[in-house]
């Protein structure tokens, strides 16, 4: 879950049936959106149930989105949350995954739009946004380079004050198989030179930037520089992750998880931009 800090104030209420959040889908079918009474909205993109967008109230964009990111289904977006399942990165070593491509097929498979549910409790509102995959569904390519059978369900959860993730995997094969999962935020920051990410002192690390060295965190973690590591903090996945901004000493995210030990900072802008 992404918590923002800077909450909104609450708003008066109005007698008679409380209002809901309004979720469409698009002429096209390939995207949906949700807006709550109070503002804040979401967009998840079908291809991949990659979360395209995370607007406040007053319409500003929590996630980064590339200009040129493809959002016609010809390859996975580059931005917002990809959902990268069931291998990160490649595994050419392990018999269920060494056939698939980089960070597996999740982000770039069609997912079904399952349905939506709310709620409201006097001026706090959420709704939340299912998505299925499953083997049936995959095309002939990735059937044939992932052998199992499998059911998937992805929930977005949208808060005034919190986006929260959920991904649920069945095995529904006669034999077991391995697998990863990463939910690859890209967080947008005022500026990523001033930003610290706290709750990472201590913890070991592997660099990927230098052929996978392990290596031990002092201190918060400033991104001044190309990073790619993934890191197992001390404190397990109920301890938070707090993104601020070093400039302004603004706590701009805390980020929580559940059953995910590894964190993995990524900011490979230096050479990519």
């Amino acid at each position: 879950m992404v918590d923002r800090p800077n909450k909104p104030t609450a708003l008066a209420t109005t007698p008679g049936l409380p209002p809901q959040a309004q979720v469409t889908t698009s002429d096209d079918n390939s995207r949906v959106d949700a807006v709550l009474p109070t503002g804040e909205s979401i967009s998840v993109l079908l291809y991949g149930a990659t979360v395209l967008s995370w607007k406040d109230a007053a319409g500003n964009d929590r996630l980064w989105l590339s200009e040129a990111a493809a959002l016609d289904g010809s390859k996975p977006v580059r931005g917002g949350i990809p959902l990268v399942f069931p291998v990160f990165g490649q595994a050419p070593d392990h018999e269920a995954t060494k056939n698939l491509p980089q960070h597996g097929f999740a982000r770039s498979s069609r997912w079904e739009f399952l349905g939506k549910s709310s709620e409201e409790s006097g001026t706090n509102y959420s709704v939340k946004l299912d998505f299925g995959l499953s083997s049936s569904s995959l095309d002939e390519k990735t059937k044939a380079a992932w052998g199992y059978s499998f059911g998937a369900i992805y929930s977005v959860t949208l808060d005034r004050d919190a986006l929260s993730t959920s991904l649920v995997i069945t095995d529904e094969d006669d034999k077991p198989f391995e697998l990863q999962v990463l939910l690859h935020t890209y967080l947008r920051v005022p500026d990523v030179t001033a930003v610290r990410l706290s709750s990472l002192d201590g913890a070991s690390y592997l660099d990927k930037t230098e052929s996978l060295a392990t290596k031990t965190q002092s201190g918060d973690l400033a991104l001044t520089g190309e990073t790619d590591r993934i890191y197992t903090p001390l404190g397990g996945p109920k301890v938070p992750i707090v993104v601020s901004d070093n400039a302004s000493g603004r706590k701009l995210y805390s980020l929580t998880r559940d059953n995910l030990d590894d964190v993995v900072a990524d900011e490979m802008g230096w050479q990519r931009e």
